[in-house]
């Protein structure tokens, strides 16, 4: 009797529907906090918790949380799963990845921006001023963040847009702690006006520039807090 063989056709079928749509929902969950700022490196993400929270199963969530630790976003611990601290080598190597990838990026939306995608810019950059106005943070980061998916939706390079936004959600937590400084937040907004004119223009040299110095305010920030971190701390004075 011949041995019996599962067909192609069974073989390669797509897990069910329902599986694939429960794990894509605890995916774009945990992706939308982890990317607006709600979760925090002192914050540890467990499945069961997760689970009970979007009302499933712990499986789908499992698969969403191994997701973005592959993504880079996340890492597994004994007490669940949390933020990555980087060391600065690793956070220089995707500064320089930025410099190079993001202003062809922005140059590239600049091009191809809809009407549409222009006027959420224009909302997301309002948001930031009533943020900055405030003295709101988590506001200002989630204005920022709104801001920066809206253009590169826009990039047709759909590849490049992938590694520009991997790359950005591999120093989350390096932007987390540089914006968090009050001296940030003016330069922040001032440098997503400056992207918004260009991309209003339809300018993609000036895009290209802007996002330029928009990375390299960024990366001297981090240089900045960095250096400040090494300093001796003052001595208590004795009463």
């Amino acid at each position: 009797m011949a041995p019996t063989t599962t067909p192609l056709k069974e073989a390669t079928e797509a897990p069910p529907p329902g599986r694939q749509s429960l794990s894509a929902i605890a995916y774009d969950a945990l992706r939308s906090r982890l990317r607006t700022g709600l979760v925090t490196p002192e914050d540890r993400l467990v499945d069961l918790e997760i689970a009970a929270q979007l009302g499933m199963s712990r499986m789908p969530v499992r698969e969403a949380l191994l997701q973005l630790v592959a993504e880079g976003m996340l890492v597994s611990t004994t007490r669940g799963y949390r933020i990555p601290t980087l060391d600065p080598k690793d956070v220089m190597e995707v500064f320089e990845l930025r410099k190079l990838l993001e202003p062809r990026a922005a140059a590239l939306a600049a091009r191809d921006l809809s009407r549409a995608g222009i006027s959420q810019l224009n909302a997301a950059l309002a948001e930031a001023k009533a943020a900055l106005a405030s003295g709101d943070f988590p506001r200002l980061f989630r204005a920022n963040v709104d801001f920066r998916e809206t253009w590169i939706a826009a990039v047709r390079n759909k590849r490049l847009a992938a590694v520009v936004m991997r790359c950005a959600d591999q120093v989350l937590t390096v932007r987390m702690s540089t914006l968090r400084g009050p001296e940030m937040h003016p330069v922040v907004v001032a440098r997503l006006q400056e992207l918004y004119e260009s991309f209003a223009r339809h300018d993609s040299v000036a895009a290209h520039d802007s996002m330029y110095r928009f990375v390299l305010a960024a990366e001297s920030a981090y240089a900045a807090q960095r250096e400040k971190s090494k300093q001796p701390a003052a001595p208590r004075r004795r009463l």
